[in-house]
């Protein structure tokens, strides 16, 4: 495979990555026509229109040199979010090669550093691309001192291109085939593939996204995944155009696709070793890691009649998306739900917004939660990702949260408003770099609890808009954390309970009571919403009852009658009080999400 060249492009959100993809499509010849539209490798509306690759799609391309040379160019496509890191990491584990775009504009990110040291981790071929040059606010020649600064390479080796029109993209063809180391391999050793992807098809199972490393495997051999054990028979297996190309054979060097017949896609999970059964590779390929949800949340159908639909979908949806986990919970505020884990806070919003488009239902999602850590008293420790189920006070030694490594790159003015924004969330700062004259890359030690909520959301308003984050899991730390309950009446709302820091608890508590004494309507009694941690009540709330003038009818005669009648009235209320329910609107649940730390 000497003339093959297995590369992919990583780049920060927004820097052009899926329209220079489309134009190294086009150039090749491997789409024209009526296929040839924007974000071709972008098959999902979700994709389009938020601009972001949620689900990679591996094209083969052929690429004919002016000399007359051929060459296969296999572009192994990345998601670009940070929330896709594992993903990331093991495309870039299938490549020789990585196009390192940068935008004209915008310069250097924070994405753009942590894809670069992960490319570096997994020995590419680094080719340093500056995208949009046609654009009247490129800064070429400022852009380029910031790669040379950051990978010491010489400014000749940085390609200038231009996505949307096209400018430079012969050039880079040529870098790639030049610059690419080709694919190493023995076509004669046992077979050893690894799967860098998964989808599920109804036709044909789950289907493997493979780089062969080793060997060769053909149709109907019987393979074997070397972390499970699991044997199938091969039912299709070929390359990637925009559908796939089915072949008799897939050896080493190439990039495909293997259809196992598998009836569930978590059993073809990403990072595995693909291997023949009668004759195994003698170990697995390194790096193997089952991609572990980070965020928790739980979700119900706002019409309890909806729960089958729901659970339907979620099977459904789990088929292509291997990194979502679910299981069943009640509640007893919201009903039947189930409780999902998600890779991140973008991951949960891309999930949820295709089950509501894709299967048409109405969804509440609970409070974002990550997983904690409980050490009891009695030496056990316990892992809890719903706060309602931890334990009392008097049982618990300590409780652990997850902190992450955050890397903020922002203007040098706005450098007092992130690190004021990220001290208030209990981050600790690590780090302060100057990568250039106008900008600063801060780094943090930060809980994830306080970055799921809306860290990113402040930093983006503190900052113009002009800052970027980037973020990785480090560890688990203990800290003085309690369960805050919210209660009505003195019921807890399971839905609504939540894990805090104990500093913050009183401020976070009253904030959450006004917040529902503005949505939960007025009832014939008084409703009392308090913030508790334990049996200790550290805010109170009242909505008051709607009431009736009883002493209209008193015009005249001694004050008891008057009192007679209100006493009366309160008896009546309180005992209205004992029987009556506060039916709690679906708002209030929606509302908890937007009420600012």
């Amino acid at each position: 495979m000497q003339d093959a060249r297995n590369f992919c492009i990583i780049a920060h959100i927004d820097h052009g990555k899926s329209t220079l993809a489309d134009r190294l499509l086009e150039y090749t010849g491997t789409v024209t026509g009526k296929d040839l539209k924007e974000q071709v490798l972008d098959s999902m509306d979700l994709e389009k229109e938020r601009g972001i690759t949620i689900k990679s799609h591996p094209i083969r391309m052929a690429y004919r040199r002016p000399g007359g040379a051929q060459f296969v160019l296999n572009l192994i496509d990345t998601p670009g979010h940070v929330d896709f890191h594992y993903e990331v990491s093991r495309s870039l584990a299938a490549c020789e090669g990585a196009l390192l775009v940068v935008d004209a504009v915008q310069g250097v990110q924070a994405q753009t550093i942590n894809n670069l040291y992960l490319a570096l981790e997994h020995d590419l071929e680094i080719i340093p691309v500056i995208n949009k040059i046609d654009l009247a606010a490129a800064r070429t020649e400022f852009v380029t001192e910031q790669f040379v600064d950051l990978m010491g390479c010489d400014p000749d080796q940085i390609l200038l291109v231009s996505a949307k029109t096209g400018q430079g993209v012969p050039e880079l063809l040529e870098a790639i085939c030049d610059r690419v180391p080709a694919p190493a391999g023995d076509p004669d050793a046992p077979a050893q593939a690894l799967i860098f992807d998964s989808v599920f098809d109804s036709y044909v199972g789950a289907v493997a996204y493979v780089r062969m490393f080793d060997g060769r495997i053909a149709h109907r051999d019987v393979v074997r995944l070397c972390r499970g054990g699991d044997t199938y028979e091969v039912q299709e297996l070929g390359w990637f155009r925009l559908a796939r190309i089915p072949q008799k054979v897939l050896a080493a060097g190439e990039v495909g696709y293997i259809a196992t017949g598998a009836k569930d896609v978590r059993n073809v999970r990403v990072g595995d070793t693909i291997t023949l059964r009668d004759r195994p590779c003698a170990a697995p390929l390194p790096g193997y890691a089952v991609a572990k949800p980070m965020v928790f949340s739980g979700l119900y159908p706002t019409d309890n009649d909806d729960y089958d639909d729901l659970l339907d979908a979620l099977q459904k949806l789990q088929l292509n998306d291997a990194s979502l986990t679910w299981v069943k919970e009640t509640s007893a505020a919201l009903g039947f739900g189930f409780r999902c884990g998600f890779l991140g806070l973008l991951h949960m919003e891309i999930v949820q917004e295709r089950l509501e488009r894709e299967y048409d239902l109405d969804l509440i999602c609970t409070l974002p939660n990550v997983e904690y850590e409980v050490l009891y008293r009695s030496g056990e420790l316990v892992r809890v990702e719903n706060p309602a189920l931890l334990p009392g006070e008097r049982e618990i030694a300590e409780i652990r949260e997850p902190i992450v490594h955050a890397s903020v790159i922002t203007p040098k003015e706005y450098v007092g408003a992130v690190i004021q924004i990220t001290l208030e969330r209990r981050g600790v700062q690590t780090k302060m770099v100057y990568l250039d004259v106008e900008r600063v890359n801060l780094e943090f030690d930060l809980p994830l609890s306080e970055l799921v909520v809306d860290y990113y959301d402040k930093l983006k308003s503190v900052s113009r808009g002009y800052a970027s984050l980037d973020y990785e899991y480090r560890r688990h730390q203990a800290d003085n954390l309690v369960r805050l309950d919210l209660l009505i009446n003195g019921d807890p709302v399971d839905a609504l309970t939540c894990i805090v820091h104990r500093d913050n608890a009183y401020s976070w508590g009253l904030k959450l009571c006004q917040k529902l004494k503005e949505l939960i309507p007025r009832q014939m009694f008084q409703v009392a919403i308090q913030a508790a941690i334990g049996t200790r009540v550290l805010a109170r709330t009242t909505v008051k009852p709607f009431r009736k003038n009883v002493t209209a009818k008193c015009y005249g005669g001694d004050i008891t009658r008057k009192r007679k009648l209100l006493e009366k009235q309160k008896e009546g209320k309180r005992r209205m009080k004992q029987v009556g329910s506060v039916e709690i609107p679906q708002e209030a649940f929606l509302a908890v999400l937007r009420v600012e730390r």
